[in-house]
């Protein structure tokens, strides 16, 4: 089986390479614990931008589905419970944070962009975040936070998508760039990264975060751990 996840380290930069191409880059909990130990190591290492990206069609299909059957509802909470560790490591980083997206991109994986402090995407990409149509609630302050609570509330009580160009309009993402361009982007993220030594560039950071860390994981621990879970996925998927 290979690796889910690759790592690319250079120049301080480090680089999570979501390598499941055949699953749309979908989030296993084999492939989010690899995450969390990453960016623990890059934090511990020292690294001062951490850039995430997908391989294939597209950065990240989101939570992974597959086998929902074997999974109890409690199994199902403490996965989505280390998605959500996981948008926290990333969105309290002392790194700059980017983001790189292309293609259509779902749920946990649109939260995950969503966590990074730069996001570009490419033309092509699309965001949806469905959650909520089986009543989980996972990143949605912090995408309130981002595009403000009204819109947020109106692509949310529809699961709407959103393509790149709206996705910019709405300050979602950045900038439009192609992935032949990703590479100048990430170098300009360095530049921008070694403006402040390490330890100013984490006060900076944690200044203006408005973190609610406790807030968010009580809100979809709450959601989640609501009875019949696995049934409500079920449904959502159209599953019988």
């Amino acid at each position: 089986m290979s690796e889910p996840l690759r790592i690319e380290r250079r120049d301080g930069v480090w680089t999570f390479v979501l390598q499941r191409p055949d699953k749309r880059n979908a989030l296993s909990a084999g492939l989010v614990e690899r995450l969390l130990d990453g960016v623990a190591e890059a934090h511990a290492q020292h690294a001062r931008v951490l850039v995430f990206r997908g391989e294939g069609r597209n950065f990240s299909a989101g939570f992974d589905f597959a086998d929902l059957d074997q999974h109890s509802d409690g199994d199902l909470l403490l996965r989505f419970v280390r998605i959500e560790t996981l948008l926290q490591a990333v969105a309290s980083s002392p790194c700059l944070t980017v983001g790189l997206a292309h293609g259509r991109n779902f749920g946990a994986g649109v939260d995950l962009f969503a966590a990074c402090r730069q996001r570009i995407a490419s033309a092509d990409a699309s965001f949806r975040m469905p959650g909520l149509k089986f009543g989980l609630v996972l990143g949605t302050r912090r995408f309130g936070q981002i595009v403000g609570a009204e819109r947020a509330a109106r692509i949310q009580q529809h699961a709407a998508s959103f393509d790149a160009a709206q996705a910019v309009e709405m300050g979602f993402v950045h900038e439009l760039q192609e992935p032949d361009r990703w590479d100048a982007a990430i170098a300009e993220a360095l530049s921008v990264a070694t403006t402040l030594d390490d330890w100013s560039r984490g006060a900076l950071y944690g200044a203006l975060a408005a973190p609610q860390h406790d807030a968010d994981l009580a809100a979809l621990v709450r959601s989640a751990a609501r009875p019949g879970l696995r049934e409500r996925v079920r449904h959502y998927l159209g599953t019988p």
